[in-house]
């Protein structure tokens, strides 16, 4: 017998709740696959009788559902929730209300649901994946790192060089309103969607099938409306500079608000935190992770070669790079399908590098294959591998076009860095990418790698010379300071060699620019045992025109000894600090209760800094965009800049105050401020 349904309610405010997607909002039904939830009936006549009263239940997503794809479930009431399938159930007693609980398939595709009761009443929900959920494949066992990495909304990124990784903060804000509309229109916009419908929105049940296509659609290299271009200019015509991003809201507002055009520009940490906002918005954890002296293979060979002449010069030729750091982005996921030990974090970099299944994307591949050396695992393992793992070989170009291998201790690879679970500290996993180098683990992995050039490199005779690059103490932008090549003679004859010191600003994908500072000395005398200190000194004036935004300077030190012609070479990033934001919170930090930041910033430089702005964002504190205060002075030497800037929270708990120093000798200056919202 039909039931005679006459109103209903969704219980969004409960569901939503009960499903941790009432951040979202409550206005609608935003729910998780393999979880119950509820739906509110009410008959105009009778009463629901168990056994005997019927109720034909269908759910579609896409525009072409069909129950071979998977996107169409048509089931009927049952005694008790299905866990494993698509099922519904009475949970209320005999009577004129029903409470009907339902069940998404732990494995239903995530996306927009039409539910149709009877064939006459319809209802649309959201439906996402289910970290919480046993039985979904991004099942996550711990509360606080599903804190972490599926409902945190703001979070660190790290920047830097090696030896000095530098915290960004960053406004992930995936529950931002609007937010989850633009992630589900980036699955809408992919071409394969645009190809075959029904296949693309069945393949949304599949976590890979969605990472690999968030991927591809974060940048928009293959001309296929993707969210983000990049530029690694100097310039940033036509756009935006990628520094000048404090979260991904406005950028994936931007984008849904153009009719999906390329957002400019982004670089690599851009384009892994909106991969990162978008993969948690979608109900998949995810982690942003920075790989330091992360290489660019470009060859597939597992080697990075550059040449070099003899004033430590880089020819050009090699399209291989390494970068300072590098980011992408790792989502937790079992992989059933693998053998055992590859399930939990998984490497994709929505950053354009190389093409991979004919599209710029990489991943998802698990980073135990990483470590492993198990290069021919799905997908793109091999470009991964190079990126922490390949060699670094350097050539000196002689005048007659002959090359010389240089020794040089520079290793790929280094502090593979992400956020700590529930502290603003980093964590180091570099142990989860690669065994301890020199360890037994390490040559069999490389062995297995079919990789011998790092051990071949191991065993190449030492010449006996050494150099090193010290540097003094605080290094910050305006001033001028030294650093200092130590060449050292540990065999037992004298020496006679030339030195070549140099330094070039440094953007942080390992493109030099301008010289800033160069010594050659050629005739360096070193007895047996002999060390000798050799400063260089980078005066303001002659980098400040030339730092690019990322405030980076690449020394290098090249030895060459006369009699052998052996070459020892000697590098080292250097980062020139920015002066700290003072950020100091007025008022009483409440729930919908006005407040203001008051911000001050000392120019460090000799010379005054004009177009001078301050920029505050935060999830939940800024009502999903940024606040903007420009000075209408120019602030001279040692003086402050001070503005301040009002807002209204609009949730408790923790935020992440997110502030921006902008001007036109300075660039961009970051902070950052913790602040507990009350009720």
């Amino acid at each position: 017998m039909a039931l005679d349904i006459g109103t209903w309610d969704l219980a969004c405010k409960f569901n939503n709740t009960d499903h941790h997607t009432e951040l979202n909002g409550t206005d609608r039904l935003i729910v998780r696959r393999g979880q119950p939830f509820t739906i509110n009936l009410y008959l105009n006549s009778g009463s629901y009788q168990p056994g005997v009263s019927q109720l034909h239940i269908k759910a579609e997503t896409g525009p072409q559902p069909v129950e071979e794809y998977g996107t169409r479930a048509v089931f009927s009431l049952s005694d008790e929730i299905d866990y494993t399938c698509w099922s519904a159930a009475v949970t209320s007693p005999p009577g004129d209300t029903i409470c009907l609980s339902v069940c998404a398939a732990p494995d239903a595709p995530i996306g927009r649901y039409i539910l149709s009761l009877d064939g006459s009443l319809q209802f649309d929900f959201i439906l996402l994946f289910n970290p919480w959920c046993t039985r979904d494949v991004v099942y996550m066992d711990s509360k606080e790192k599903l804190a972490e990495y599926v409902l945190a909304q703001d979070g660190i990124i790290f920047r830097g060089n090696v030896d000095y990784p530098t915290p960004l903060a960053w406004d992930f804000g995936q529950f931002e309103e609007g937010i989850l509309d633009a992630c589900l229109r980036i699955l809408d916009m992919n071409p394969k969607h645009k190809r075959n419908p029904g296949k693309d929105c069945s393949g949304r049940r599949n976590v890979i099938y969605v990472t690999r296509v968030l991927s591809a659609m974060i940048n928009s290299n293959d001309r296929d409306r993707g969210v983000l271009e990049g530029c690694w200019n100097d310039t940033f015509d036509g756009g935006v500079s990628p520094m000048s991003w404090r979260g991904s809201v406005d950028i994936l507002k931007t984008w849904d608000s153009t009719a999906c055009a390329a957002v400019r520009y982004g670089q690599c940490w851009v384009f892994a935190a909106v991969a990162c906002t978008v993969s948690r918005a979608l109900g998949i954890p995810c982690r942003v992770v920075t790989n330091y002296l992360s290489a660019h293979d470009t060859n597939s060979n597992l080697l990075i070669e550059h040449y070099i002449n003899e004033k430590g010069e880089p020819d050009g030729t090699s399209r291989d790079m390494i970068w300072n750091y590098h980011c992408w982005v790792e989502s937790w996921m079992t992989r059933p399908k693998l053998p055992k030990g590859f399930d939990g974090w998984q490497a994709s970099d929505p950053t354009p590098q190389e093409k991979s299944g004919g599209v710029y994307c990489c991943g998802p591949v698990p980073v135990r294959a990483i470590k492993e050396g198990e290069l021919t695992m799905k997908h793109d393992a091999p470009f991964v591998f190079a990126e922490v793992n390949a060699d670094l070989v350097y050539f000196l170009k002689e005048k007659d076009g002959s090359t010389r291998k240089i020794v040089n201790d520079r290793k790929v690879g280094q502090k593979i860095s992400t956020k700590s679970v529930g502290r603003d500290e980093r964590e180091d996993i570099t142990h989860l990418y690669k065994y301890p180098d020199g360890s037994a683990e390490e040559r069999a992995v490389f062995e297995k790698a079919n990789h011998q050039n790092k051990l071949l490199q191991q065993q190449q005779a030492n010449p006996g010379l050494h150099v090193n690059i010290k540097l003094s103490a605080d290094i910050w932008k305006g001033c001028d300071f030294d650093v200092f090549a130590i060449v050292t003679n540990k065999t037992q004859e004298e020496k006679k060699c030339r030195l070549v010191f140099a330094s070039r600003v440094l953007s942080y994908n390992g493109v030099t620019g301008s010289e800033c500072g160069f010594k050659d000395l050629l005739n360096v005398e070193l007895a047996p045992g002999a060390e000798r200190k050799v400063p260089l000194r980078l005066n303001y004036n002659k980098y400040c025109n030339n730092l690019t935004e990322d405030n980076m300077i690449r020394l290098g030190a090249l030895l060459i000894d006369y009699s052998t012609r052996e070459a020892v070479m000697a590098m080292r990033d250097i980062v020139l600090d920015n002066p700290d934001i003072k950020i100091r919170i007025l008022g009483e930090p409440k729930e919908n209760r006005k407040m203001a930041a008051e911000l001050t910033l000392k120019n460090p430089l000799p010379d005054p800094l004009q177009g001078c702005c301050f920029t505050i964002e935060g999830a939940n504190l800024t009502g999903g965009r940024s606040v903007t205060e420009r000075l209408d002075c120019s602030i001279e030497p040692g003086t402050e800049a001070k503005v301040k800037i009002y807002f209204t929270p609009t949730q408790s708990g923790l935020r992440k105050l997110l502030v921006d120093f902008d001007s036109d000798k300075l660039g961009h200056v970051r902070g950052y401020k913790n602040v507990i919202i009350g009720k």
